[in-house]
């Protein structure tokens, strides 16, 4: 176990370089390979960066959320599959704080902090096939979940399941290594390939009422909801960081390696009209989401802090700020991370180079949750003045 890393701005942000240096070195290799990402989680470790979100006086770093999240999105500049584990990580220190009793989540953060605990995900409630079944003062976990998302190489997985007799979903928090739970290295799409968002198996896995998350659970008041406009906002981070690694990327090649078109007046690709205007074009939808993101970001932390105080109509001017957010970093990836060979050329498309990862990365995981419902939502507010009602997507 390492030794506790100080909080301090400065060498948090040195940290966070030295391990994006790092992970810049393999991650074209890696995005071919897939599989889990298991040197880079240890070294995440290490870093103490886990406990970033964590209090102090549970042995963590105690940052703001403004400060974990930005981590979030250095991390997706360059390597998109660690900032989404990383990201869910504190998600799911999140969940348990939210929707569990403090003589609950106390213990889990110092553990965590303790133990350098990663965090993995088996919760998904939109699919319904774990069963769960009570005893005396136990409950059985059965069945199937997928889109696990970094529970492979974890200590700790927040799981659901839906009781037999009500219907109700239970969450609860368990070890990775419990007896009974089987998770399988079964992700194999077409982007976020580390991300380990396969399948697992509950076969008659015991789970403790002590590790129910059951008060005040989820959606039980405005401050516990707050944990889907978690998830909402991390995933913005996530694909700014992947627009701001495109631009970055790929203004290296224009400038370093690519040629002007034939006709072009220009001597260097750098100075032609058309890729001059493409970069503006780029700029623009850049810094609109990252102002929009800078925005969403602050209110969250300022709900985060009032806690319990938080109101329902304050819960909601957070959720349409980061689904606005949301969609702005959605459409500026998509289009930088597709527009990038307008201005770098046909030999960015070579296979080595693997630019295409970005497009493939941020389409992945857009998919997961359209944007055609976060704008129906905005638009009930922008026409109607209807805040969203809490769900566990939104």
């Amino acid at each position: 176990m390492s030794a506790p890393v100080e909080l301090h701005p400065t060498s948090i942000r040195r940290t966070v370089e030295t391990l994006v240096h790092s992970f810049a070195a393999s991650v074209v290799e890696r995005d071919e390979r897939g599989g889990t990402p298991k040197k880079e989680r240890d070294a995440l470790r290490k870093s103490g960066l886990l406990t970033l979100s964590i209090p102090t006086q549970y042995g963590g770093l105690g940052a703001s959320w403004i400060e974990t999240l930005d981590t979030v999105r250095e991390f997706a500049r360059i390597d998109s599959s660690i900032a989404h584990v990383y990201g869910f990580h504190h998600l799911l220190l999140a969940t348990v704080r939210l929707f569990a009793r403090p003589d609950q989540w106390e213990p889990w953060f110092t553990q965590t902090a303790r133990h350098e605990w990663f965090w993995g995900n088996a919760l998904n409630p939109l699919d319904t096939r774990t069963i769960v079944r009570k005893f005396d003062n136990w409950y059985d976990f059965s069945g199937k979940k997928s889109f696990c998302s970094g529970a492979l190489d974890s200590e700790m997985l927040i799981a659901s399941g839906f009781e037999e007799t009500s219907g109700k979903l239970l969450i609860a928090a368990i070890p990775s290594s419990r007896t009974g739970i089987t998770l399988h290295h079964d992700w194999n799409s077409f982007g976020q390939r580390q991300t380990d968002s396969g399948s697992a198996l509950f076969e008659k896995v015991r789970v403790e009422e002590s590790e129910l998350l059951l008060d005040p659970g989820p959606l039980s008041t405005p401050f516990a909801s707050l944990r889907p406009l978690l998830a909402q906002l991390i995933f913005a981070h996530l694909f700014q960081g992947i627009g701001e690694g495109v631009f970055a990327e790929i203004k290296h090649y224009t400038v370093h390696e690519t040629r002007p078109w034939f006709s072009s007046p220009a001597s260097h690709a750098n100075k032609d009209q058309h890729v001059l205007r493409h970069y503006g074009e780029f700029w623009v939808e850049l810094e609109g989401a990252r102002l929009l993101l800078q925005h969403a970001t602050r209110l969250f932390d300022e709900a985060w802090a009032r806690g319990e105080a938080l109101n329902a109509e304050a819960r909601g001017h957070v959720a349409i700020a980061i689904a606005t957010a949301k969609i702005a970093a959605t459409r500026s990836g998509l289009d930088l991370s597709s527009q990038l060979f307008d201005v770098a050329g046909a030999r960015a498309t070579h296979g080595a180079l693997r630019l295409d990862r970005f497009w493939r990365n941020l389409r992945t995981q857009t998919l997961h949750d359209p944007i055609d419902y976060k704008l129906q939502e905005i638009g009930e507010w922008a026409l109607n003045d209807e805040l969203p009602t809490p769900s566990f997507y939104s």
